[in-house]
């Protein structure tokens, strides 16, 4: 029997292909074939730079998921501190050889690839979580001794991505790790103490914020105070999701985008330009299969029998949800602007490399969902 089979571990190559999520590659091809289809568009029909380069990078991050996903899921599980501390040593690197762009330094020129650390550091932190908590007991979760050491893990990625500055992406990596601390089981007390933590703290942070990230909050608060300036991206924003209405205006037909009223809509906007050309109706249907994605992969978290990979996989469908909301949320006005690509839709190498490669760990718990991974 197959079922037996994998519990000896002794996996055989068309094991593994009958235990592959067919399921799950078919929504990633979906939603990837839609975001060539969105890059083309922002080009206004033409099939050049960024509709090339996103559908090379989709095409080669696509077949890594799919030979990573043969990896081991013991490899990720022995490997996930280093794989931690790679990832703060590139963003250490980022201080003394990154590329400066927007006033920002985030980049690591790899020559094929502009390589964003901080884009990896959101798989990193959920995998090393993981195995920290798969480690430890469940009633020492509640410890304050087991609480300060990933307390620890979390504020030294997030204050480095801060002070490149990227403020989104810190949030956003520091919101995947309080979700796996939460999935392991932390009790909801701590939670609210660091919220009443956080909110009498609140004047203190702002007063350290950059003045491009102070003005994107009041622009949050009220656009119309710059209209030209600051407000001007989120005013246009609405103003093209708002015209798309029930259906949309149709492919290569969003006016606001062909006629250049929104800029970057290529990167974090994309969804702008694609609710714009195909409406509210196109605009739930691609949430549905960011829907049906996260459904994959928590499904595939309850078939695991170790608590290593089971709380990976209901991490990263956490990380993948709270992508999806903070960018429709920021391209609909309802937060600040922050850096937050839309997964897997919006251009960007190093966004769609660490999807792909979260992807493919997951893929990997359900290949080898039987492995049982001891303490150590």
């Amino acid at each position: 029997m197959l079922t037996e089979r994998l519990r000896s571990s002794n996996y055989t190559f068309f094991d593994k292909l009958k235990s592959i999520d067919y399921f799950l590659i078919i929504i990633v091809i979906l939603i990837g074939a839609v975001s060539v289809f969105a890059i083309y568009s922002t080009e206004s029909g033409k099939f050049s730079y960024y509709t090339k380069n996103h559908l090379v990078r989709l095409v080669a991050f696509f077949s890594m998921f799919l030979v990573l996903s043969f990896v081991r899921i013991t490899f990720w599980y022995k490997n996930s501190y280093n794989f931690y501390l790679a990832c703060i040593f590139l963003l250490f690197l980022v201080f003394v050889f990154g590329l400066t762009a927007s006033g920002s330094k985030r980049w690591i020129n790899l020559y094929f690839l502009n390589l964003q650390p901080s884009e990896l550091m959101k798989i990193a932190i959920i995998v090393c979580f993981s195995r920290y908590y798969h480690r430890i007991q469940t009633a020492d979760i509640q410890n304050y001794k087991f609480i300060i050491i990933p307390l620890i893990l979390l504020i030294i990625p997030s204050y480095l991505v801060i002070s490149q500055p990227d403020l989104g992406t810190a949030i956003l990596i520091a919101g995947s790790g309080i979700a796996v601390i939460w999935l392991a089981g932390l009790n909801i007390k701590f939670f609210v103490y660091s919220a009443i933590l956080l909110i009498v703290s609140l004047p203190f942070a702002i007063s350290l914020l950059k003045p491009y990230q102070k003005a994107r909050i009041l622009t949050f608060l009220n656009p119309e105070r710059d209209p030209l300036g600051q407000g001007y991206q989120i005013i246009q924003s609405k103003i093209a999701i708002g015209s798309g209405g029930f259906f949309g205006k149709g492919y290569l037909k969003g006016t606001q985008s062909y006629l250049e009223f929104l800029p970057e809509k290529h990167t974090d906007f994309i969804f702008t330009l694609f609710s714009e050309e195909f409406g509210f109706l196109g605009s739930i249907i691609l949430l549905l299969l960011y829907i049906l994605l996260i459904y994959r992969i928590i499904m595939v978290g309850f078939s695991c029998r170790s608590f290593f990979s089971k709380l990976y996989c209901f991490g990263f469908a956490s990380a993948i949800f709270l992508y999806v909301f903070v960018n429709i949320a920021m391209v609909l006005g309802l937060l600040p602007i922050v850096g937050a690509p839309l997964p897997i839709m919006s251009y960007g190498g190093s966004s769609m490399l660490s999807i792909m490669l979260g992807l493919s760990i997951v893929m990997s718990c359900k290949i080898y969902n039987q492995d049982q991974i001891s303490n150590y």
